[in-house]
């Protein structure tokens, strides 16, 4: 460990930003983690919790610039574009359609395959280390298609992550033997496919689960904390708040998701993070599923949790503070009610919306910045909870003085 690096402050209280300081402990290094409001406050807490190395993919592939763009400005959409004069936006779309042809995903498919592999170990580490909420491996995951046809687009994805060096267990099944497993599917589901070694969480619990475990290892967190300035002093840095309060450290890694260009801009970091604002709400089926269901072509993610179904999806780039858009939640609904039976739609609770952050070339942004004593952690897109104990640990050895080279895909400088 580098002996200059003792005390290190992590702004942000979601998967990313606490893994950080998980790893970072484990190293020896002292640690206060600061949130504008707490843990798990952003798109940590709505989310599906999939733990998916076979759907963990780019999130700008081919099938999205098919649909056009008369489709994607439709709020009806999966990927909602709202009409808007906003350079950074249309910078941002630019980039995000160039990494979506081919050549472009087949390249970013390529990295994918690399990291998949490594995601789960950290997880088993975090149990093994006091974080007590459980991992549940999905005995299988289920992904259900209205039509053969609508299947095929799956399989020729995972025909390419194969062709890129990575795996995929899967078998294909009818719409009754899907219904055979989980009897809350109706039967316009015709077919599916049964997917091994993938996991899922509770995104809430285990937040909360991985906070209280970090304190117990002596950090300290600081809520109500936002951070507007971070200042470089002859020795480390300080972090400013809000309210003038301020903290000191050797070193500090931005997590704050969506909001990571407001901090990071002025060390060098150029490339837009984008809030693809997602939104789920929780219902509870006749019948309680008790296997992740994914719609790939309504991109309806669907995971069982305890005694209800969260159902959640959306990709709509929009301000990450912009009010929600009670039409998207109708959306889901929309999209749900044909492949599910014995639902009571209106009886909806915990409806939400949070802002994943999506750069334009599908990677996440992690490592040090032009300031060596400032590192950033974000831009997973949907991937923040299966690849966030992953970045943790690949940030705190970059963060110490021992970078990974796996880390030369994710530069923030790029």
């Amino acid at each position: 460990m580098s002996t200059q690096i003792r005390h290190v402050v992590v702004i942000g209280a979601g998967m990313i930003g606490l893994t950080t300081a998980w790893y970072l402990q484990g190293r020896g290094v002292a640690v206060t983690v600061v949130d504008r409001k707490g843990v798990a406050a952003g798109s940590s807490w709505g989310n599906a919790g999939w733990l998916t190395p076979a759907l963990t993919l780019p999130l700008g592939e081919p099938s999205i610039l098919l649909s056009g763009p008369k489709a994607m400005l439709s709020s009806k959409s999966p990927l909602y574009i709202p009409l808007a004069l906003d350079p950074k936006l249309i910078r941002f779309l630019l980039g995000f359609a160039w990494h979506a042809l081919p050549r472009q995903w087949r390249k970013s498919i390529e990295i994918f395959a690399k990291v998949n592999p490594l995601a789960m170990e950290p997880f088993h580490e975090l149990a093994a280390g006091g974080v007590t909420e459980p991992v549940k491996e999905a005995r299988p995951f289920l992904a259900g298609f209205l039509s053969d046809k609508d299947r095929k687009v799956l399989l020729h994805e995972f025909e390419v992550v194969r062709n890129s060096g990575g795996s995929v267990d899967f078998d294909l099944v009818t719409g009754d033997e899907l219904r055979a497993i989980e009897p809350t599917l109706s039967d316009a589901v015709a077919s599916g496919v049964l997917l091994r070694g993938q996991y899922f969480i509770n995104p809430p619990k285990y937040a909360e689960s991985l906070g209280a475990a970090v304190v117990k290892r002596g950090a300290v967190l600081k809520t109500g904390f936002d951070v507007v300035d971070i200042k470089d002093t002859s020795s480390g840095v300080t972090v400013i708040s809000g309210t003038g309060d301020s903290v000191e450290a050797d070193a500090v890694v931005i997590a704050t998701g969506a909001w990571l260009n407001a901090l990071t801009r002025r060390f060098g970091v150029k490339a837009i993070v984008q809030a693809g604002r997602g939104y789920s709400f929780s219902v509870k089926p006749e019948v309680i599923p008790s296997h992740p269901i994914y719609f790939p072509t309504q991109r309806l993610a669907c995971t069982p949790l305890g005694d209800r179904l969260r159902i959640g999806g959306m990709m709509e780039f929009r301000s990450v503070d912009s009010a929600p858009d009670n039409r998207r939640i109708q959306t889901l609904v929309d999209a749900g009610r044909p492949v599910f039976q014995g639902v009571d739609w209106s009886a909806r609770e915990e409806e939400w919306v949070g802002g994943r952050p999506v750069t334009a070339d599908g990677h996440a942004l992690i490592g040090a910045t032009k300031n060596p004593r400032v590192f950033v952690g974000g831009g997973h897109g949907m991937w923040g909870i299966a690849l966030g104990p992953l970045t943790g640990k690949l940030l705190a050895g970059a963060v110490v003085g021992e970078p990974d080279p796996l880390l030369k895909n994710f530069d923030p400088l790029r």
